[in-house]
């Protein structure tokens, strides 16, 4: 196999043992390189830029920039590398954002090693690929009727900061994510409150017993 039909990745870390395992682990693989290395969301797109990658191995959780945020940078710069997530969370408010950001795969770190080889190579393709947990809170999602009960942890913690008048910046700061999530968040409560604007959701929580 010539290095012209090899998939190459950059692995997207913050933790150093992590990324040495993943590197080992794919370089030992045919078929595979490893371009290169980045410790958080924002080292990560202007990683992209400059090695252009077929494949981005993303943690989501970061200090200094986290993975949702990157996968929205790279998708506004049509960036042609395919992003597969590879964490340790799997609740509603890790993995929806990430694939509504872009994400083409969203898979464990406790999966197996040849599922990370066939996740990367059918995310090269432009194919999707999930683990199962994260495949079933998908079609879960999908089918429950948009309610009070539906809304995430994350969404309930941007809902409470709402009701405090907290401005979108301030929730921004407060949750360590960035500005555009947090209206992200506020889309979806406000879809599944029924809520037309951020009062009416306050309003419409305290109602139903979801703040207070």
């Amino acid at each position: 196999m010539t290095d012209d039909t090899r998939i190459s990745l950059l692995i997207v870390d913050d933790h150093p043992v992590v990324r040495d395992g993943l590197r080992g682990m794919f370089e030992s693989a045919p078929g595979f390189t490893v371009l290169g290395e980045a410790v958080n969301g924002a080292e990560a797109v202007e990683r992209a830029a400059v090695l252009d990658p077929d494949v981005i191995l993303m943690d989501l959780r970061m200090p200094g920039g986290g993975g949702v945020d990157a996968i929205a940078e790279l998708t506004r710069r049509r960036s042609r590398a395919r992003v597969l997530v590879l964490t340790t969370y799997d609740t509603d408010s890790d993995t929806l954002p990430a694939i509504e950001a872009g994400a083409t795969g969203y898979l464990l770190k406790d999966a197996p090693r040849d599922d990370l080889f066939t996740a990367a190579r059918a995310a090269a393709e432009g194919r999707t690929v999930l683990s199962p947990a994260v495949a079933s809170r998908l079609v879960s999602a999908v089918r429950a009727p948009a309610s009070a009960e539906s809304l995430s942890a994350r969404e309930r913690e941007v809902l409470a900061l709402v009701a405090k008048g907290t401005s979108n910046r301030g929730i921004a700061r407060e949750l360590f994510i960035s500005e555009a999530t947090v209206k992200t968040h506020l889309t979806h409560v406000y879809g599944k409150l029924g809520a037309k604007d951020r009062a009416a959701a306050v309003a419409t929580a305290y109602e139903r017993g979801i703040l207070g």
